[in-house]
C-alpha cells in the first residue's frame, strides 16, 4: 500500500472543495526541512532508548543510593518498563488521532520532566515516579515510524524506518557505555540531568524541522479501552518483572497473571465491539501482522539477552576463573558495538528489502543473531572476543528490527501506522520483559556464593545464550510463516470492469486508453476496500499527473480490483471516490515502462460524503519526489 497523500477524516463538516486543475505543480513546497527529518526523529528514539540502559551501571548500587532494599530498587527499572509498554499503543493512536508530531514532543516532554524529577532527588518514591515519567516516551518510535510514512516519499521510506526501528536497540547500546562513564566519574544524578538536556535538543529539533502530518484516523479517543489495556498490560508485565522476587507459584504471581488474563480477553471483546477501538484487533488478527508481532517478542528475547549477560562477564573479577576484570566503561565500550552495528545496518536492509522484501530480510536477521549467540557459547573468554558478539549479533537485531515496521506499515492502513507499530514496539517491549526475567531467574539460580555475595556462574551464562538461540529459532520459523512477497500480485484475479460509465466513454474518445485489468501492463493497478475489508464495487479511480492535472479514471469491479494505464513516466496521485464512502488519495510513482505499480486504497464508509478536498491550511501532494 503505497503512501496516502490525503484522507478525509470524516462526516465533519466539509472544507473548501479544491478542484483537481488545482493541485500545485510543485508538491513539495510545503515540505521544508524535510531532508533533516530522518536524523531529527532517529536521534529522538535514540533518546528515548537511552532511558532503558541509563541506570544499568549503577545497578548494583541503587540499594545503597536510595538507602531501600534490593527488592524495592528493582521498582525503579521496572516503573519505566511498565509505564513505556502502557504508553507506546496509546500514544500511537493519539497520534494517529490528533497529530504525530504534537504527540511526539508530548512523549519527549514528559520525559524531561521525569529526568528532572529523578535528578533531583534521592528518594525511592520520588525516583520511581520519575522513572515511570521518562518510560512514557517510548511512544516516540511509533510516532517517528507513522511520521517518515507520512512524510517521505516511497524511495526513502525503507531506510528510514529501518533507522528508526533500530533507534531503540542504537540508544541502549551506545548509551550503555556513555552511562558508565559519567556514573564512574561524577555524581550518578548527572545521569538524569544530561538525558533532560537531550530531551530538550531533541524538541528543539523536532519542531524546527518535523512536519505535522495532515493524515488523521476517523473517530475519537477510546478512554475506556486506554484503561483497559493499561490494566491489562500492568497485571501482565507485574509478575513477569517481579516474579523471581515474589516466586513464580506464589499466590501474588499467579493471582496477577490470571488476573491480566481476565482483564485483556474482557479487554480485546469490548474492542471487537466498538466503532472507533484502541487497537483493532482484527487489523492485528491479519496473519501478517500477528505473526510479526509474535517475532517481534523472540527479537526483544534476543536483544536483552546480551545487554544483561556480556556487561555481567566482562566485570566480574579474574579470580573466578572466567571473569574478564574489565571496569565499568570497558565493559559498555565492549557491548557498544551492539549498537554501532544496528546504525550501519539500516542502508543494507534498504538495500536488501527492495531486492528481496522484508520479509526475507528479517529471516537474514534472525539467522545471524542465532549465529552470533551460538558463537558466543564458545567465545567468553577474552574482551575481544565480546565485541565479535555484540558486532554479529548487533548485525542481525539491525536487520530484524528493520524489518518489523515495513512488515506491518505493508498489511495495514496509513491511519492506522502509529496505533501498529505502537503495538509492534509494545511487543519487542514484552520480549525484554520476558528476557529480563527469564534470564535473571537462570542467573539467580545457578549463582555460586561468596560470602553474601551471588556470583553468576559460567554455566548460567551459556544457559542464558541457548535460551536466547532457542527465541530466535522460534522467530526464525514464525518469519518463514509471514507471507511471501507478491510478484505481479492481482494478474490473475483482476477483471474488466462490469460497465463503463459515461466519464470513461468520454475519456475514451479523447484518446486517453482506459485499459481493463487484465491488459493495463504499464501503469496501476490495486483494489478499493473499506475499513473492514470488504471491496468497493463501482469506486471511481482518478488518476492526477505531477502538473495536477487528469490523466486518466476508471471504475473498481465487482470486487474492487481497478487498473489504469500510465501516459508517461512520472509521479501520480490516484483519488478514489465511491458513494457513501469518504474519499481517499495515495501518491505512487511510474519510472520505468512495461511497470506494474500496485496500488490499494481503503475507503471508511460514512453517512454523507463531501466534495473530494483538502485541510485549507496544507494542500494535497500530487506526487512524490
Amino acid at each position: 500500500m503505497t503512501r496516502p497523500t490525503n484522507q478525509h477524516t470524516g462526516p465533519a463538516a466539509p472544507r473548501a472543495a479544491i478542484p483537481l486543475s488545482a493541485l500545485p505543480d510543485d508538491p513539495d513546497e510545503e515540505r521544508k526541512g524535510s531532508g533533516g527529518l530522518v536524523p531529527v526523529l532517529a536521534f529522538a528514539g535514540i533518546v528515548v532508548a537511552v532511558m532503558q540502559t541509563l541506570l544499568v551501571p549503577v545497578i548494583k548500587d541503587l540499594p545503597a543510593l536510595l538507602n531501600t532494599s534490593p527488592s524495592n530498587a528493582t521498582w525503579v527499572l521496572t516503573s519505566t518498563l511498565l509505564s513505556g509498554a502502557v504508553a507506546t499503543p496509546i500514544m500511537g493512536r493519539l497520534g494517529d488521532l490528533y497529530g504525530k508530531r504534537r504527540m511526539l514532543v508530548t512523549s519527549l516532554a514528559v520525559m524531561v520532566v521525569g529526568c528532572l524529577i529523578a535528578g533531583f532527588t534521592s528518594d525511592l518514591l520520588l525516583m520511581i515516579v520519575g522513572r515511570a515519567l521518562q518510560g512514557f516516551s517510548m511512544g516516540v518510535i511509533p510516532l517517528g515510524i507513522g511520521l517518515m510514512r507520512d512524510e517521505l516519499p516511497r524511495e526513502k521510506l525503507g531506510s528510514a524506518m529501518a533507522l528508526m526501528s533500530s533507534s531503540i536497540g542504537v540508544g541502549g547500546g551506545l548509551g550503555l557505555p556513555a552511562a558508565a562513564l559519567v556514573a564512574q566519574h561524577t555524581d550518578w544524578h548527572v545521569l538524569f540531568f544530561g538525558s533532560a538536556g537531550l530531551g530538550v535538543l531533541s524538541i528543539g529539533l523536532t519542531l524546527l524541522v518535523v512536519p505535522e502530518s495532515s493524515l488523521r484516523a476517523e473517530g475519537r479517543f477510546d478512554i475506556a479501552g486506554a484503561l483497559g489495556l493499561s490494566a491489562g498490560l500492568v497485571l501482565l508485565l507485574l509478575p513477569i518483572t517481579k516474579g523471581s522476587d515474589w516466586g513464580w507459584g506464589s499466590v501474588t504471581t499467579l493471582g496477577l497473571f490470571g488476573a491480566a488474563v481476565v482483564v485483556l480477553l474482557g479487554w480485546g471483546a469490548v474492542q471487537l465491539r466498538i466503532k472507533a477501538p484502541l487497537v483493532d484487533l482484527r487489523t492485528t488478527a491479519r496473519r501478517q501482522v500477528l505473526l510479526t508481532n509474535l517475532a517481534s517478542i523472540m527479537v526483544g528475547v534476543s536483544f536483552y539477552a546480551i545487554s544483561l549477560v556480556l556487561p555481567q562477564l566482562l566485570q566480574l573479577p579474574t579470580s573466578t576463573g572466567y571473569g574478564l576484570g574489565q571496569s565499568m566503561v570497558v565493559a559498555g565500550l565492549c557491548v557498544a558495538p551492539l549498537g554501532l552495528t544496528m546504525i550501519f545496518t539500516a542502508p543494507v536492509y534498504a538495500r536488501l528489502s527492495v531486492k528481496y522484501g522484508p520479509k526475507t530480510t528479517l529471516i537474514l536477521g534472525m539467522f545471524i543473531i542465532a549465529i552470533g549467540y551460538g558463537a558466543g557459547l564458545g567465545l567468553m573468554s577474552a574482551a575481544w572476543q565480546t565485541v565479535v558478539i555484540s558486532v554479529v549479533v548487533g548485525a542481525g537485531i539491525g536487520l530484524a528490527y528493520s524489518s518489523l515496521p515495513a512488515l506491518i506499515v505493508g498489511a495495514v492502513d496509513a491511519s492506522e501506522t502509529g496505533a501498529a507499530n505502537g503495538l509492534n514496539t509494545l511487543m519487542r517491549s514484552i520480549g525484554t520483559s520476558v528476557s529480563s526475567a527469564v534470564i535473571g531467574m537462570v542467573l539467580a539460580n545457578t549463582a555460586q556464593h561468596a560470602g553474601s555475595v551471588a556470583v553468576p556462574t559460567m554455566h548460567g551464562f551459556r544457559i542464558s545464550f541457548l535460551i536466547a538461540t532457542a527465541a530466535v529459532l522460534v522467530g526464525l520459523l514464525l518469519a518463514v510463516g509471514l507471507p511471501a512477497r507478491e510478484k505481479g500480485a492481482g494478474q490473475q484475479q483482476l477483471r474488466v470492469p462490469a460497465a463503463a460509465s459515461s466519464e470513461l466513454s468520454e475519456e475514451a474518445a479523447r484518446g486517453r486508453a482506459v485499459l481493463p485489468a487484465v491488459v493495463a501492463r504499464d501503469g496501476f493497478h490495486g483494489r478499493v476496500v473499506d475499513a473492514g475489508g470488504a471491496p468497493v464495487a463501482r469506486a471511481t479511480i482518478i488518476l492526477i499527473n505531477g502538473r495536477g492535472r487528469k490523466a486518466g479514471s476508471t471504475l473498481t469491479d465487482d470486487e474492487g480490483y481497478f487498473a489504469l494505464a500510465a501516459p508517461a513516466v512520472g509521479h501520480y496521485v490516484l483519488s478514489a471516490l465511491a458513494a457513501g464512502h469518504a474519499p481517499h488519495a495515495t501518491s505512487a510513482s511510474f519510472l520505468t515502462e512495461d511497470q506494474r505499480v500496485e496500488v490499494d486504497l481503503r475507503l471508511p464508509v460514512v453517512s454523507a460524503v463531501p466534495a473530494f478536498s483538502v485541510p485549507e491550511s496544507r494542500t494535497v501532494r500530487a506526487a512524490e519526489q
